[in-house]
């Protein structure tokens, strides 16, 4: 377990001031990306279900809030409900080499923990850094062949959350050990509902982190878990994968800030469509095309595309349709968007982009293939009705770090999410944007929601 040690070792002792200024603007930008995210869901199926959950089991009031309406509850139910509604419209962050979306589990545990904690954005931010730290390296240990079965966000996701938690709390390395432990012992999350249309993809997230959070309340308070969860004989590699890389857990820590390697998504899909969305849409503008000109498109695609999107063949629901590669593309082509008002308005029902759909074909491709997980690559193949083969390659996908997101397009990514959901105005965006880039100097994170559902 010495690559797990080193790691308990390095969130002990990592500090604000460690902490470059780098790292700490992109923990607000990720912070503002996640919070549009949670409040995009409101009033959206199955959200609604998870309040209900809430309301039912937990008390009436607390010191945590619960984005989607302003109430007040407990940590434990804010950062599930809040773990289910900032994954739901695929509008959250993704870190491409671990293939985990850190801001869906760690946010919510850790906001919730602040607010019920009386802790200060300063040290919210540092934990959220823990968290990433941890959840990004154990997801790398993990491999692909952790992915093609598990829900990384879920799995790991729990882990990360708990990390964070953990920081806030500020635990030393022999807490860590065993807060992994206890984390890592309830990590579950499978592809499999990905068949049925299934609302499990939100059930996960919200158990990530009200797991991770359960386990850092326990954790504090002398609960003891497995020493060697990750590493250990019939931990977490030996259940859940073929080609776990131990070193990765230790990778450079406290030079290499893989929080700066996570990547903003653009399109309202699956990530892993917007390579081959980028490429297509960069092809049709250079050889202006339309959509009615294609024939055909052959994606080059690497393996986890296909054993994520290949399940999905005619989408039955609108989560579901942003896990078919052929409706992506098809909104693209055919009306150059694929956000979150064309795909609830247009993917199940536009006879255009359901035509264009039964075009596209995804290929494994060897460049690809190899590149992945570090390098999502867009190749795309367009064979055009009068005959012409045209190609299309994107190597940075709009919002990888090397093609982000300035601060700018994220307070516009964030307006839009706001303005989907028909819930708050422009005003209460701007109050909220505000908030959060004086995130490192707020006292307490009580106020962050204060008085924005009734203005």
């Amino acid at each position: 377990m010495s690559h797990t040690r080193t790691l308990a070792a390095f969130l002990a002792r990592l500090s604000y001031a460690d902490l470059p200024q780098a790292v700490v603007a992109r923990t607000e930008d990720l912070f503002l990306d996640w919070l549009g995210s949670a409040l995009a869901s409101q009033g959206a199926h199955p959200i609604p279900l998870f309040e209900r959950y809430a309301a039912t089991m937990g008390p009436a009031h607390g010191p945590a809030t619960l984005l989607v309406n302003g109430q007040g509850t407990s940590a434990y139910f804010a950062a599930l409900v809040n773990g289910a509604s900032s994954h739901l419209v695929e509008q959250d962050d993704l870190h491409n080499s671990s293939v985990l979306h850190p801001a869906t589990v760690v946010f919510p545990a850790v906001l919730a923990a602040a607010q019920d904690l009386g802790k200060s954005g300063a040290e919210l931010l540092l934990a959220a850094v823990a968290g990433y730290e941890a959840g990004i390296r154990i997801g790398e240990f993990l491999g692909r062949s952790h992915y093609r079965i598990f829900h990384t966000t879920a799995t790991v996701g729990t882990l990360a959350a708990a990390v964070a938690v953990g920081k806030l709390m500020g635990f030393d390395e022999e807490r860590f050990i065993n807060l992994l432990g206890t984390a890592g012992t309830q990590a579950a999350g499978l592809w499999e509902f990905l068949r049925d249309a299934a609302d499990s993809k939100q059930l996960h997230t919200a158990k990530a982190a009200a797991d991770g959070l359960l386990a850092a309340y326990l954790t504090r308070d002398g609960l003891t878990g497995a020493r060697n969860i990750l590493e250990g004989e019939q931990g977490m590699a030996a259940g859940m994968s073929s080609d776990a890389q131990p070193q990765c857990l230790s990778d450079r820590l406290g030079s290499r800030w893989a929080l700066l390697e996570t990547s903003f998504k653009f399109h309202a899909s699956c990530r892993h469509t917007h390579p081959a969305a980028d490429a297509l849409q960069a092809l049709m503008q250079r050889e202006r095309l339309q959509h009615q000109q294609i024939a055909r498109v052959v994606t080059r695609v690497h393996q986890g595309a296909i054993d994520v999107l290949g399940r999905v063949t005619v989408p039955q629901s609108v989560h579901q349709a942003k896990f078919s590669m052929g409706t992506v593309l098809g909104l693209i082509a055919v009306h150059g968007k694929a956000g979150l008002p064309e795909f609830q308005q247009l993917a199940l029902t536009d006879p255009a982009v359901s035509e264009f759909r039964g075009k596209v074909l995804m290929q494994l491709d060897a460049e690809v293939d190899g590149a992945y997980p570090r390098r999502w690559l867009g190749r795309v193949e367009v064979h055009t009705t009068d005959g012409r083969v045209l190609h299309g390659a994107i190597d940075s996908p709009k919002g990888d770090p090397d093609n982000t997101l300035s601060r700018a397009e994220l307070e516009d990514k964030f307006r839009r999410l706001l303005a989907f959901a028909d819930q708050l105005n422009g005003d209460q965006a701007g109050v909220l944007i505000a908030r959060v880039w004086g995130l490192r100097d707020a006292l307490d994170l009580k106020g962050l929601m204060e008085n924005i559902h009734e203005q």
